[in-house]
């Protein structure tokens, strides 16, 4: 019993000190680790006392290459990353990690860390623990977790407020020309057609990093569908009907762009012949939109009631989605899902920032921006390219709209594919400015 307690031991500690060498290899590995070529994002995050930093985003958003971008802007000897995804962390405990950030990476550094960045944080047990006590000690701490087993609202639930979130999407238009390795320059006509031309690319392949640098698009766009469908979705959430999952997937993808209601959805559905609970279907609608793939804007009204309720309009993460389900040419439509996304990002610099759609009467605005107790902003889509192709009820719309918030003086915005001006109509101003100066926010120049 003595030899056998001897051995175990023994096993013990050399287990203990192959890991010891693992784990002092794979910071050395890091410390030397050349990024190759990364295309600098546009998020901007700022650190603030005895709080983390989460990045969130939907799969492939490019979250560890971003990880890797705000590194290589730092100290390389004051940062320690660990991605938990590698077999020999994920098996730690927040103590032992601890050690890490205490013993090993300054034996191996000569420094303390000053910085802690945690990818696919979730695979950690207890991660939340450790967090907390990592910024007790000030130390700046950046996670990030699969979309599939950590959801944004969880991190902020287990970090109880010792949290800031920001959201990481796939490139902006601005990041798309810098992977393509153009150079903004508006002096010449054939510069401003060259990005035009970029623009039609981009609406139709969409932003996802590894899809834009990489060959084979349609096959790697299809399997991160497939895997939002199958890991974000179904095995998240313990979806048990794969059939009806499935066909709400499709539609909502579709239907980007549109109206969607989940009393609507459940008359298709029994129209197929299809038998579900409603409060099933509820719960799935709610699920997809936990992936961050999807996203429903509410309508504007004083009432919360009428804000939470249905219809809502829904929005892709990137136009590129639609490729798999697109039976016509839908420009319009994805003009308009390329604008929500825009918007939708500046709330990482403008937090008090929300976006809506409103109805009053018969009039509709694609969106309207307010921030805080202000109404800062009306906005109309239209694929137009001069003004005779400009509808008159957008127009009527957003003057109609303007005398219920003339007090917070919104700016109006129709923007366009081609077509640029500013009109007085009745002493207002409407700004028409094309999508790709929008995208750029080069208005005015």
């Amino acid at each position: 019993s003595l030899a056998i307690s001897k051995c175990l031991n023994f096993v013990f500690l050399m287990n203990t000190i192959m890991e010891e060498l693992l784990i002092r290899d794979y910071i050395d590995s890091f410390q030397r680790k050349e990024f190759g070529k990364i295309v600098k994002r546009e998020l901007e995050i700022k650190f603030v006392e005895e709080k983390a930093i989460s990045i969130i985003g939907p799969r492939r958003a490019g979250k560890t290459y971003y990880f890797f971008q705000k590194i290589s802007e730092l100290q390389r000897n004051k940062v320690l990353y660990l991605d938990f995804e590698e077999p020999f962390l994920s098996g730690l405990n927040p103590n032992e990690v601890l050690k890490i950030v205490y013993e090993i990476f300054p034996q191996v550094t000569g420094n303390l860390p000053l910085y802690v960045f945690l990818d696919e944080v979730q695979n950690l047990k207890d991660w939340e623990k450790l967090v907390r006590s990592l910024i007790n000690r000030n130390i700046k701490v950046v996670i990030t977790g699969s979309s599939s087993k950590l959801l944004g609202r969880e991190i902020a639930t287990h970090l109880r407020g010792r949290t800031i979130s920001y959201l990481l999407l796939p490139f902006s238009f601005r990041e798309f020309l810098k992977a393509k390795n153009f150079e903004i320059n508006l002096n010449s006509l054939e510069n401003i057609g060259k990005v035009k031309k970029f623009l039609e690319e981009y609406l139709d392949i969409g932003g996802f990093p590894e899809i834009v640098l990489k060959e084979e698009k349609e096959k790697i766009l299809k399997e991160y569908i497939d895997l939002a469908f199958f890991k974000d979705f179904v095995e998240r959430h313990n979806v048990k009907n794969i059939k009806l999952a499935r066909i709400i997937f499709n539609h909502i993808v579709q239907n980007f762009s549109t109206y969607f209601s989940v009393r609507s959805l459940e008359k298709n559905l029994k129209s197929m012949g299809l038998t579900f609970n409603l409060l099933t279907l509820y719960k799935y609608v709610e699920s997809l939109e936990d992936t961050l793939f999807v996203f429903f804007v509410r309508k504007y009204s004083l009432r919360a009631r009428e804000r939470e309720g249905w219809p809502k309009k829904v929005y892709i993460c990137d136009v590129g989605l639609s490729r798999k389900t697109r039976y016509f040419e839908d420009i319009g439509k994805r003009m308009e899902n390329l604008v929500f996304l825009h918007l939708l990002r500046k709330i990482n610099e403008e937090p008090l920032r929300e976006i809506f759609y409103l109805k009053i009467d018969d009039k509709e605005i694609d969106f309207l921006v307010k921030e805080g107790s202000r109404i800062k902003q009306l906005v109309q889509v239209t694929y137009a390219s001069n003004k005779d192709e400009i509808e008159k009820r957008e127009i009527e719309s957003l003057l109609k709209a303007h005398e219920f918030f003339k007090k917070d003086r919104p700016e109006l915005l129709v923007i366009t594919w081609d077509y640029e001006d500013v009109i007085k109509y009745d002493n207002l101003k409407i700004k028409f400015i094309p999508l790709w100066k929008w995208l750029l926010d080069l208005e005015g120049k």
